[in-house]
């Protein structure tokens, strides 16, 4: 895979890419990436990249000349790769999302600052406006690397196993199950006795009930998505009864 970072801050994604697990997919030639300043294409003689917004209103804005420069130089780095804007008014960033984005293996990545970027450069090379969540951050770094780390787990570059075992992908869709390591008791707790029995039938069949637990009780809308066998629809109409008081599920 590879990637362009744009940003003002190339440190933050420096930082992080050269001390993170990445950095062995990176020395395996598996990631090539480059971080490239804003600023270093600007044609203002102060490298300034911002100016007042149009019509009035708080804050500055990105203008369009140095961040359309800085994409096109990117693309032809990246002639195949797709055009991302981290944006809060953007899809919102899921599994379905990363396993679309997972068939491509060239990236641009706009990191944005202050009050976000010219349209006009959305509208000219932009293909997908992303969001990590409902809620504002100061600027477009954390979620760019948000982005790319859940990325390079989709693609499986880290070990041969990293999809499968991962949460939303694991057992179909739903969150992870509780994990336990030793002792088998601690504060007065307990593991349970099938995680220790050595029997890998039961032990399945316990760590899909704990994540269909898991699943309904933080992100119970995850299910509709879930293909739920007899077993597992009894399961969550006891734990529902149980939690709620429930009738059934």
């Amino acid at each position: 895979m590879k990637i362009v970072f744009l940003t003002i801050f190339p440190e933050i994604i420096e930082s992080y890419l050269s001390s993170s697990i990445i950095g062995k997919a990176i020395k395996k030639g598996l990631i090539e990436y480059k971080v490239l300043n804003i600023r270093d294409f600007s044609k203002d003689k102060h490298k300034k990249v911002d100016d007042y917004i149009l019509g009035g209103g708080k804050g500055m804005l990105f203008t369009p000349q140095p961040l359309y420069d800085a994409v096109m130089y990117s693309k032809s780095l990246l002639p195949n790769s797709k055009v991302i804007y981290m944006s809060p008014r953007g899809k919102v960033l899921n599994n379905e999302l990363l396993k679309n984005f997972s068939r491509n293996d060239e990236f641009v990545i706009i990191c944005g600052r202050y009050e976000g970027i010219d349209q006009r450069v959305i509208d000219l090379v932009v293909d997908e406006e992303i969001s990590i969540g409902d809620f504002v951050l100061t600027g477009g770094e954390l979620p760019a690397l948000v982005f790319f780390d859940s990325l390079v787990r989709m693609k499986g570059l880290l070990h041969d196993e990293a999809v499968e075992n991962e949460s939303f992908s694991y057992l179909g869709g739903l969150l992870e199950y509780d994990q336990y390591t030793r002792p088998r008791e601690f504060m007065g707790l307990k593991v349970s006795e099938v995680l220790v029995s050595g029997n890998h039938k039961e032990i399945e069949k316990w760590r899909r009930m704990s994540a269909l637990k898991n699943t309904y009780i933080s992100r119970p809308e995850l299910l509709l998505k879930v293909k739920l066998s007899k077993d597992d629809i009894m399961f969550l109409s006891k734990l529902a009864r149980e939690l709620h008081g429930l009738k059934g599920f």
